[in-house]
């Protein structure tokens, strides 16, 4: 993120736009909409991102401790995410900045498929600022849209939108990169891009969790995914007009984005709900050299990696554009999803809600989750909650789980975990599932629109070693 007296003064001309990158770019200002994906976001795995950082920090380290927009520590960074992502099928262009303060390049890649005039973009700095590596400011941005890239690559789903990723020079000068992008497109191409999304400091050790215009369309996908992990983010004030998301805001492009704060001190009331330490800096290493890859909270990093990848499926992947069934409005309806209430809305065993890090079973999200099983003894017990799915409307039932086990065996089920919704089974989990941390499970409910279903986790475990079911963030999205 730049500081507060960067100067933004570029001159630009559209021919430039084109001649440094041989790039047609679309864009626009219409308001995002929602389309109903074919299947649900998958999982970016943190531990992928942070090994991007390390080989940023490693980049830096080489290269004077820096990163800074025009040094070879930049132009290694560039050529690291370019390599990656023509590897994975993107096409990748580098459009050089040609009144940037530091001569520097762009990278643009754009993933095939999508309609070409309907473009949803997402763009973090690569730049750091002299004074060091740019870990979190803002190699954890870079890292955090690298990683979703190239699951988007692997997944390969039919797409509704064309999807492009940015990453940008010269921001820590004025935003200096975005700026001559975006000031190049006609009114043709900001008309076709429906959305661009910002990510700039995402993994602040102290972080918080906020939405650039949290209230708009274009942010809506975006707090979705957040208010699944009950957050409860806030709008973005340290962070406006600051970073690149703003040279978009400037030509008539709608803009979202997540950030986890820079320079200024957690508030008393955002440590209560997030955790932190209150009238701290959210990154206490801001623009230093200590801005490393230990600089880094892995939890915030996480969750703003996976809201990335939820964005990108709800807004461009899908076989149509329908808008849902009239009458079905986009909603969470699961009570309590994160067991952050206790065993508000929850029936059942529910001594299995609490906070059971101290035991070794850390919660996915926030404090609380429920932890089925684990003693080594035949014992059976259950969660139970009852939705409503309205009448002709699809829903999808999500949650984490993380299972441990003392079994050895990886073909024999011994300790199990029903999924069901009223009769029927969604899906039946072991101890042959086991998994060293949490993964997301997604099951359609869209057979019980028009009705009032009980779902159910029922956890069975036999007389002699122990299996764990911890389940934490679950949700119903009907749409």
């Amino acid at each position: 993120m730049r500081s507060r007296s960067a100067a933004l003064t570029l001159t630009v001309s559209a021919a430039l736009l084109l001649a440094g990158a041989g790039l047609a770019i679309p864009a626009a200002a219409a308001p995002v909409t929602l389309t109903p994906a074919l299947a649900a976001a998958p999982d970016i795995a943190v531990a992928n991102v942070q090994a991007h950082l390390t080989q940023l920090n490693s980049i830096a380290t080489a290269n004077g401790g820096t990163r800074r927009s025009g040094t070879a520590g930049y132009t290694a960074s560039v050529a690291y995410i370019k390599g990656k992502l023509q590897a994975a099928g993107y096409t990748v262009a580098e459009q050089t900045c040609t009144s940037c303060t530091y001569r520097a390049n762009n990278l643009v890649a754009d993933w095939p498929g999508g309609p070409s005039d309907q473009v949803t973009m997402f763009g973090a700095h690569l730049d750091s600022v002299a004074a060091g590596p740019g870990i979190n400011d803002n190699g954890s941005g870079s890292a955090t849209l690298l990683e979703n890239a190239l699951v988007l690559a692997q997944q390969n789903p039919t797409m509704s939108r064309h999807v492009r990723f940015a990453w940008w020079a010269g921001e820590e000068q004025g935003l200096q990169g975005s700026a001559f992008y975006a000031n190049a497109l006609t009114s043709t191409q900001r008309t076709q891009i429906k959305a661009y999304y910002n990510f700039d400091m995402v993994g602040s050790p102290n972080g918080g969790y906020f939405i650039n215009h949290i209230t708009s369309a274009a942010a809506a996908p975006m707090k979705a995914y957040w208010d699944t992990l009950g957050l409860q983010p806030e709008e973005n004030t340290e962070g406006a007009g600051r970073s690149d998301d703003y040279s978009f805001e400037r030509v008539g492009i709608a803009t979202s984005g997540y950030a986890a704060g820079a320079s200024a001190k957690k508030t008393s009331a955002q440590a209560s709900k997030w955790g932190g330490t209150a009238n701290s800096a959210y990154d206490s290493c801001y623009h230093q050299a200590c801005d490393t890859a230990s600089n880094i909270s892995a939890t915030v990093l996480n969750r703003a990696a996976d809201g990335v990848a939820s964005t990108i499926w709800a807004t461009s992947v899908g076989g149509t554009t329908t808008p849902p069934p009239t009458g079905c409005t986009a909603a969470q309806v699961l009570t309590n999803p994160g067991f952050e209430s206790g065993t508000t809305g929850w029936a059942g065993t529910t001594g299995a809600i609490g906070q059971w890090s101290s035991q070794g079973e850390a919660a996915h999200g926030g404090t609380y989750s429920a932890w089925l099983l684990g003693y080594g003894s035949t014992h059976t017990e259950s969660l139970s909650q009852s939705v409503t799915i309205p009448a002709g409307c699809s829903a999808t039932l999500t949650f984490w789980v993380h299972i441990d086990t003392a079994e050895t065996t990886t073909t024999t089920a011994y300790d199990k975990l029903a999924v069901t919704a009223g009769s029927t089974t969604l899906a039946t989990l072991s101890n042959v599932n086991k998994a060293s941390g949490y993964v997301q499970k997604s099951y359609s409910l869209s057979a019980f629109a028009g009705q009032t279903v009980a779902l159910k986790f029922t956890g069975t475990e036999d007389s002699s070693l122990q299996t764990s079911f911890v389940i934490d963030d679950a949700a119903v999205q009907v749409s």
